[in-house]
């Protein structure tokens, strides 16, 4: 009996090895702050921009921060007013990232973007992005200016 016994705790140690393995490899990136705050804002607006050009609202509307969201509840209300306020940005055939702020340690990071649109004409634009409780990043605000100026950021 006692071998069998020391048997069965063997088979279920392992068995919960293998199932917290599992979800350790499964489990999100801890509630920290990411490791390169601009680089990880500047990968969501290059996401945000190329799913504008190529007209894909639901990709666009998901790098929207939820306070976007609540303001605009669908992804076609969303693009409509991206197509609408934001214009260069679904038409920009080139674009550079500028100069950026950490605000908060890197809650909070402002992005210099500037362009050229399709009709030839330069803009630049600052995005705000917002750490969420997850550690992604996501666009809280794009203020858009009509020229590449200087921004004051």
């Amino acid at each position: 009996m006692p071998a069998r016994f020391a048997f069965a705790a063997r088979r279920l140690a392992a068995h919960l090895l293998f199932v917290l393995s599992g979800i350790i490899f499964v489990m999100p990136a801890p509630l920290a702050h990411a490791e390169d705050p601009v680089e990880d804002a500047q990968a969501i607006i290059t996401r945000q921009i190329d799913a504008l050009r190529s007209g894909d609202a639901a990709a666009a509307y998901g790098f929207a921060s939820p306070d976007i969201r609540s303001l605009f509840p669908d992804q076609t209300t969303f693009l409509d007013m991206v197509k609408k306020r934001y214009a260069p940005l679904s038409r920009a055939d080139r674009y550079a990232f500028g100069r950026s702020k950490l605000v908060g340690g890197g809650e909070i990071v402002l992005q210099e973007v500037t362009g050229t649109g399709s009709d030839a004409k330069d803009w630049t634009a600052i995005y705000d992005m917002r750490l969420q409780d997850d550690g992604s990043y996501k666009i809280n605000g794009v203020r858009m200016l009509a020229k590449s100026a200087s921004t004051g950021i």
